[in-house]
């Protein structure tokens, strides 16, 4: 069981978080009372949902995006250098930039 003192620090702790965060989103107050009054707690709760969806969708995309930019980029950019470092008389150094626009070109082009 924890300690009393470890509890009253937890909570004020969670004080402190909670007034932080009304700081922090005190701009919102004014765009929620304004759903709640046009459209009522539904409309509250459908603004909720429209924007966890809209970020996850933002969340998907930029995940996605990186996925993309490792798998068309950064590893074909090294493996382009390192292999140039055999058969051409460059430096590892000096091929990395050409490899990575050359994967570039090719991962906008791929979309």
């Amino acid at each position: 069981m924890p300690a009393p003192d470890l509890m009253a620090q937890a909570k004020v702790l969670a004080e402190e978080a909670a007034g932080h965060a009304k700081e922090y989103t005190s701009f919102l107050a004014p765009v929620q009372e304004y759903i709640v009054d046009t459209f009522g707690e539904n409309g509250l709760i459908a603004a909720y949902i429209a924007l966890a969806v809209l970020a996850l969708f933002a969340i998907s995309r930029v995940a996605k995006l990186t996925f993309s930019a490792v798998k068309y980029l950064i590893i074909p950019a090294l493996a382009l250098s390192f292999l140039a470092t055999f058969f051409l008389p460059v430096t590892f150094a000096a091929a990395l930039p050409v490899s990575v626009t050359v994967c570039s070109l090719f991962l906008l082009f791929k979309g």
